[in-house]
């Protein structure tokens, strides 16, 4: 694998990482047709925990296998595939070597109602990631809600296990429960202080959802409007975003959302190419299309962060 040039400048701001997290952290980022450019696309499949099986495969039942999801990122030459464990282990061997694997570690469900404490249950281990020859772990926190700080140590202390073996940690920042509001879940300055937040708990890859113009907190209201921090565009709202992880010096990849139509897709993912966003990771909004529409779709997303469509 010979690691390019902007690699190795993104690699250069983790200053304090071992040979063996930088190693994997270039495994996703020099993969896929995307390979050495600084950006990169993730196909996620942790749905079926978080929505259910049939809300999430049901429109396209190819995708109840798990053989399915790797096949479909590997064709598609994504950067990396990620998936609870389950569905890593039903595939692990017969795709082994083929595309950097994250392991989700820990999962929600719609079963639950978390009310004003969203939290997330632990199901897999930094152990496991190693056993299935993972790149990464990924974890999710819930700022805002009253079961983060509990988050927030959990993930300090499985960051420092998975750092120690030469793992990277991606960590989802997803701001909800709490005082705060279904529209500050995606506000300007919420998302901006999630993914923060996700940096100075130590991620090596932070994803967050494309932020909205709105903006939630009264406090953070008056220094928007004092220092006139632009956000009327999503492109400058991901610059902002951007500059907020270390100015630029994390790796910040968002997410695709709930399912939408074609062409919003591909204009949100201008906007985050035109803002710098390093990549996107998206999931429904490509395995609940037919195989063909699928491949076709992540090939003109890859286009985009390519600067070719």
């Amino acid at each position: 694998m010979k690691v390019t040039q902007k690699v190795k400048k993104i690699l250069s701001c983790y200053e304090t990482d071992n040979v063996g997290t930088k190693t994997n952290l270039a495994r996703i980022l020099m993969n896929g047709k995307l390979g050495g450019t600084g950006k990169v696309v993730i196909l996620p499949v942790d749905q079926g925990f978080e929505h259910g099986p049939d809300r999430s495969f049901a429109v396209n039942p190819d995708a109840y296998d798990p053989h399915y999801h790797f096949q479909l990122a590997i064709d598609a030459g994504l950067n990396a595939y990620a998936a609870p464990l389950g569905m890593i282990e039903a595939g692990a061997d017969t795709f082994a070597g083929s595309i950097p694997t994250i392991l989700k570690v820990n999962s929600s469900n719609s079963l639950h109602n978390g009310g004003t404490a969203p939290h997330q249950a632990t199901t897999a281990s930094v152990r496991d990631a190693l056993r299935l020859g993972c790149s990464a772990i990924g974890f999710t926190i819930y700022p805002g809600s009253d079961a983060a700080f509990d988050m927030f140590e959990e993930i300090r202390e499985m960051a420092e296990e998975a750092k120690s073996y030469g793992l990277a940690v991606v960590v989802w920042s997803y701001p909800r429960g709490g005082d705060l509001s279904k529209i500050g879940e995606t506000a300007m300055d919420i998302c901006t202080y999630a993914a923060h937040m996700a940096a100075l708990l130590g991620a090596h890859i932070i994803k967050v959802k494309p932020p909205t113009q709105a903006l939630e907190n009264l406090e953070a209201v008056k220094v928007y409007e004092k220092v006139q921090i632009p956000v009327s565009t999503l492109e400058e709202r991901i610059r902002h975003v951007m500059k907020a992880t270390f100015n630029n010096r994390r790796i910040v990849i968002f997410s695709g959302g709930a399912a939408k139509g074609e062409q919003d897709v591909y204009n949100e993912i201008r906007e985050l190419y035109k803002g710098g966003a390093h990549g996107s990771i998206i999931g429904r909004n490509v395995f609940q299309r037919p195989r063909a529409e699928a491949l076709k779709m992540l090939e003109n997303i890859v286009n985009i962060y390519q600067g070719k469509f």
